[in-house]
């Protein structure tokens, strides 16, 4: 190839991004990096959490830019996976707070991990080595 990726930020497409701003930043630690427009309603948003990064995009906001989105369902088969440190505080703090759809448990490959649901149905597994 010759050009290289230096970065990957996913840009989940959200039913309502001041709610999942609150969820992010509220249940998950993030921080609001940006806002489009500076005060609601918001029509997109990025939110970061060390060097992680996610863009929240309003539905409409979306489908104008990418017509294919059109009528798809928002969460689906999409998940992202994060690795943290501290996995058993982590899912001691966020357990009562989310949707657990995997409970933690030590994977047969090594990882010791939990998957849980946003607000609009996207998968999220935290994973910790060792």
């Amino acid at each position: 190839m010759p050009h290289q990726i230096t970065k990957l930020t996913p840009n989940l497409v959200v039913s309502n991004v001041e709610q999942s701003i609150a969820f992010y930043r509220d249940v998950l630690g993030f921080t609001v990096a940006m806002t489009v427009p500076d005060a609601p309603p918001f029509a997109f948003a990025g939110v970061t959490f060390g060097e992680v990064q996610v863009f929240l995009n309003s539905v409409e906001s979306a489908t104008e830019e990418y017509q294919s989105f059109k009528n798809q369902p928002l969460g689906g088969t999409l998940t992202l996976f994060f690795e943290v440190t501290e996995i058993e505080q982590a899912y001691a703090t966020l357990a009562p707070k989310v949707r657990v759809v995997m409970p933690m448990e030590k994977k047969w490959y090594g990882l010791t991990e939990f998957a849980f649901l946003d607000p609009d149905g996207y998968v999220i597994t935290y994973a910790q080595r060792g």
